[in-house]
């Protein structure tokens, strides 16, 4: 099984990564269309350069490889903002998850990585096209933080992928399939063996328009998300 799992940044898409990476039975991909997207757009990212040597930048050959089958599953962590452009026909067949978070806090956690903050680069725009393209199953972070066993057993009942208890805890320090850029975006998960319990308060942001343009996208996907 081809798993896709689509998210915008700053949504558990790595911790959940790590979930899927620590089954016995599934491999992963981390963002393999990045280098491809930095070398389409020119964008300044942290690491820029070591992305671009890390991974390949054309991208029909990361198409290639996203449709290679997985030993025997393989869990493909995609950034929605990645992908304008960028060719979707590997993606049949792939069982896809939406992982959604709400803004303020994709906002608030974005800016202290990264600077360059706009509605592309938090991509629930982009992930809302993804998702009428694609459809799939959507899980909403603040329900897998709340109840990590539970939201993980009916994720894969709706997927078609056996349970496992390995899925509920992770090594600490990383995977051995992080992309090069884990040394600026994946501190706080190195760190982790399993979900954080539940976020505090929603935290303020100082860009009400941002979130104002975001909270739609979310509120939609918020509507049709898996409820334990």
């Amino acid at each position: 099984m081809r798993i896709a799992a689509w998210s915008g940044p700053r949504n558990l898409s790595t911790a959940m990564m790590y979930s899927f990476g620590n089954r016995p039975d599934c491999d992963v991909m981390d963002e393999p269309f990045y280098a491809a997207f930095l070398a389409r757009t020119g964008l300044p990212h942290p690491m820029r350069e070591a992305v671009l040597a890390s991974q390949p930048t054309e991208p029909e050959a990361v198409a290639a490889l996203c449709a290679q089958e997985g030993n025997p599953h393989v869990y493909q962590k995609h950034m929605a903002q990645h992908m304008d452009g960028m060719p979707l026909g590997w993606a049949e067949g792939c069982a896809h998850v939406h992982l959604i978070r709400h803004p303020a806090r994709v906002i608030a956690s974005f800016r202290e990585k990264h600077d360059a903050l706009s509605e592309e680069a938090i991509a629930f725009a982009g992930q809302a096209t993804l998702y009428d393209r694609l459809g799939g199953i959507v899980v909403d972070t603040e329900d897998l933080r709340r109840n990590p066993r539970a939201m993980l057993q009916k994720l894969c009942a709706e997927i078609g992928l056996p349970w496992s208890e390995a899925m509920l805890s992770w090594p600490a320090g990383g995977h051995q399939k992080d992309g090069v850029w884990a040394a600026h975006w994946y501190g706080a998960v190195h760190r982790s063996t399993g979900f954080a319990g539940p976020e505090g308060p929603m935290p303020e942001v100082d860009t009400p328009d941002l979130l104002r343009a975001a909270l739609p996208f979310y509120e939609a996907l918020r509507s049709r998300a898996l409820r334990v």
